[in-house]
């Protein structure tokens, strides 16, 4: 594990319940604008019984990154509705339910 995977892991954790942020934001927000990949693949890094809230990580267009008909799309969906996210078809509303 790197520094940064554990600055981006910090800054997941804040990541109150029932609100969402990009890769990129995190990114940004990490000192790290432009590795949105990077974060997305520190969260790929995390043991299976982590607590971090991964589930609130979403694309820019406030969209799932896996895909629609696989099971981590289905994990991550039904944890963010647990917590009173709405999606309008397959999007969420960042002005809504974006953080920062």
């Amino acid at each position: 594990m790197s520094e940064l995977d554990e600055i981006i892991w910090q800054v997941v954790a804040a990541i109150p319940i029932g609100k969402v942020m990009t890769y990129g934001q995190i990114a940004k927000q990490c000192g790290y604008p432009g590795y949105a990949r990077y974060v997305g693949s520190s969260l790929k890094k995390l043991p299976e019984d982590s607590s971090l809230p991964w589930h609130r990580v979403i694309n820019t267009q406030g969209e799932i990154s896996f895909p629609p008909d696989s099971e981590a799309y289905q994990q991550q969906k039904a944890l963010l509705q647990q917590e009173g996210v709405q999606f309008q078809g397959k999007r969420i509303r960042l002005s809504v339910y974006g953080w920062r």
